[in-house]
């Protein structure tokens, strides 16, 4: 029978106005990886902060190695062996690998008074041999990958002796063979009987790297199973408590339709090479590659957010000048980045403001913003897209990932954009939200707006788009009416296919 590492029973949390736990189980067996699933909102993130010190319980007891314990700060969980690795990384990108996984505790000669850089690396150099990873101390961490960053963070929360190791989307981020090597560690690690939680909104992964898993819904716990004895339909059964919608792609009635959009011989350094391609009226256009194919960089080129070296941009046949964002904007043309946090949004402002900022000179009249016009058109998304939120008052960074960018898509509905440029538009939300962004998606190009729709992700690739074009190295190396002879493998050989 399997030892029990940690029993978290009836645990309650709640804040003012939100009742964000209500009596909570969860349990995590030494040497196992136990995957923690629920929909943005549902309490993973609440329950991991009380775990790991940032949050204390309103009730409930947490069992850890046998004894009932209490954890007041985030200090006191890394000395109990608990540790957490954030989607979101958390390193200095200036000091070296070594004094990152060692801040604070750097080994000291010279009475104290000096940084003993030898004895440093050696410890990181034997953590290293430890874990199997493959790594210089001594390299700076801006100089690093995000998949070397996350093996850094790894190691660094290794360092304390973890017996516990959350990782909060680890994947979201890294190519395949990135997720093969940080796989090949976690298997490790359980080996040596590290117990794992694991947070993650792909479900393909998780059958193939978690022991069990335990499903949350609005703060409250719906059961736990053996992630061999279920399939990923009852698993999101489970999650969402209802239907998924089942999309059928809106069907574009006329294939000769007029082109709004036309790109010729698009170029810029190794990054785009010779890009040419058209988008119809009502059409879902799919960008599928590699991580570094170019796909983005033609996306922020169109936009004006890159300059190009050549080429031609047309918009319904009228050949146009797009040198910065707001040229593209006054085209017709609205970009929804995959870093939604960075270049999308103003987290610190509110609903309204984040729906009104590309249309604001609309919103003046006679020299004044007229704000209950704005407050209208936030209040008609908010309905419209359905944005889970009190009010159009809400702070953006106090909202789900899958309502930030609702929000976002609000901001160019309410520009009245006819092209929507939709950058990875389901990363790092969940199977519900994602659920809703595929309806909209679908609904807009039904409404007539034609939409360019990059994704990392195959599977989303071929529900949504009624055109696949693919790219290798800053290059089209194919295009594909969507129909039943196309496939994955299909698209991964022309991702994977160099020309020149």
């Amino acid at each position: 029978m399997a030892e029990k590492l940690l029993k978290m029973e009836g645990i309650s949390k709640a804040f003012p106005g939100v009742q964000a736990l209500s009596n909570v189980l969860f349990d995590l067996n030494k040497g196992e990886v136990h995957a923690l699933l629920g929909e943005n909102g549902a309490g993973k993130s609440t329950l991991m902060k009380i775990l790991t010190g940032i949050y204390q319980r309103d009730s409930g007891t947490i069992i850890y190695q046998g004894n009932e314990i209490e954890i007041a700060d985030t200090k006191e969980a890394q000395q109990l062996g608990i540790s957490i690795i954030h989607q979101e990384l958390n390193l200095a990108r200036d000091l070296t690998v070594a004094q990152n996984i060692f801040i604070g505790r750097e080994p000291k000669s010279g009475f104290r008074l000096f940084l003993n850089e030898k004895e440093l690396n050696l410890m990181t150099q034997e953590l290293f041999d430890r874990l199997n990873i493959r790594l210089n101390p001594g390299e700076l961490v801006e100089d690093l990958s995000v998949a070397k960053q996350q093996m850094v963070e790894i190691a660094k929360a290794l360092s304390f002796e973890s017996k516990i190791l959350i990782m909060d989307e680890p994947t979201a981020a890294l190519t395949d063979s990135e997720i093969d090597s940080l796989f090949t560690i976690i298997r490790n690690l359980r080996s040596d009987g590290v117990g794992i939680i694991y947070i993650s909104h792909r479900m393909e992964e998780l059958k193939r790297i978690a022991d069990r898993a335990t499903v949350m819904r609005d703060g409250t716990y719906i059961g736990t199973v053996n992630m061999r004895e279920i399939t990923i339909d009852q698993i999101i059964s489970m999650m969402v408590g209802r239907q998924i919608y089942q999309n059928q792609r809106p069907e574009i009635k006329n294939r000769r339709i007029e082109k709004v959009l036309e790109v010729k011989s698009l170029n810029r350094g190794s990054t785009i090479k010779d890009v040419s391609f058209d988008l119809h009226q009502g059409e879902i256009l799919g960008f599928a590659g590699l991580m570094g194919a170019g796909r983005t960089e033609v996306a922020r080129a169109i936009f004006g957010a890159d300059p190009l070296e050549s080429g031609d941009i047309y918009i319904r046949g009228k050949k146009v000048r797009v040198k910065e964002p707001l040229d593209a904007v006054n085209n017709g043309i609205g970009y929804l980045s995959e870093d939604r946090k960075q270049f999308g949004l103003m987290l610190e402002m509110d609903i309204k403001a984040n729906i009104a900022i590309a249309s604001m000179n609309g919103f003046v009249q006679t020299g004044w913003l007229n704000k209950l016009n704005i407050n209208k058109q936030a209040s008609k998304m908010v309905d419209a897209l359905k944005i889970k939120t009190p009010s159009i008052h809400q702070l953006v960074k106090n909202l789900s990932g899958g309502n930030q960018q609702k929000v976002v898509i609000g901001k160019w509905l309410t520009r009245d954009s006819d092209i929507l440029i939709f950058d990875e538009p389901t990363r790092g939300i969940d199977i519900g939200a994602k659920d809703e962004i595929y309806k909209l998606l679908n609904e807009l190009a039904a409404q007539g707006k034609s939409i360019i729709m990059i994704s990392s992700e195959l599977p989303e690739i071929l529900r949504m788009s009624h055109r696949v074009i693919v790219m290798c190295e800053g290059r089209i190396t194919g295009e594909l009416i969507n129909d039943e002879k196309i496939s994955q493998e299909l698209i991964m050989t022309l991702a994977t296919k160099r020309i020149g």
